[in-house]
């Protein structure tokens, strides 16, 4: 069964607080979404396996450590997830990006994938799916699906917030995926959104409606 972390880092704690007052603009908004997701991209490469190798230093050589050549690949969701991926590739700039694009039926209220573009090597790929909101957990299950049915066998979620009745759908229909949160909130209202959440990530990012 994936396994659930809430980093309880300081300052991503401190940084998620001025993310959610209605207050911040855009501006400050992106800039904060962006300081977070590096903390949660430190947090999450804690488990790359290391390998060692000999460097000659100005004084001696010396046994020191290398990362062990693990690939990874960073897949945000369109369009929110764009917000996070520049801080990530911070601290992982050989990190391959894909994208997934989905939109919610006004029908059935069920996600629609209009476009998928990825890295050939998904399959030897350690994925990391990014959407700030997992809330009722369809767009995030659809995209999972979208990478499984391409090959992906190695894949994490990383959110900003959740609600329970999100992280619980991700477990249920993908029990292999592990799920990095920043937060887990209350609960979802009657239309959908996270309580207490932090709004539309989407048009606070971007300063739509």
């Amino acid at each position: 069964m994936g396994k659930v972390f809430v980093f309880d880092h300081p300052l991503i704690q401190h940084k998620l607080t001025y993310i959610r007052d209605e207050k911040t603009g855009t501006k400050e908004f992106r800039e904060l979404v962006d300081e977070v997701a590096t903390l949660m991209a430190f947090e999450i490469t804690r488990d790359l396996p290391l390998q060692e190798v000999s460097v000659q230093t100005p004084v001696a050589t010396a046994n020191s450590k290398v990362l062990a050549g693990k690939k990874l690949g960073l897949i945000p969701i369109l369009r929110a997830g764009l917000g996070m991926v520049d801080g990530i590739l911070k601290l992982i700039p050989a990190a391959k990006v894909g994208h997934v694009g989905l939109y919610r039926d006004p029908e059935t209220l069920k996600p629609v994938e209009y476009y998928v573009k990825l890295p050939s090597d998904i399959e030897e790929r350690e994925l990391i799916v990014i959407d700030p909101m997992l809330a009722t957990g369809g767009s995030a299950n659809e995209a999972i699906n979208s990478l499984k049915k391409r090959g992906a066998k190695q894949i994490r979620l990383m959110c900003l917030c959740a609600a329970p009745e999100g992280v619980e759908a991700v477990k249920e229909e993908h029990p292999d995926v592990d799920i990095y949160l920043a937060a887990l909130d209350e609960k979802l209202n009657e239309k959908g959104y996270i309580v207490p959440g932090l709004g539309d990530a989407g048009d606070r990012l971007y300063g739509t409606k």
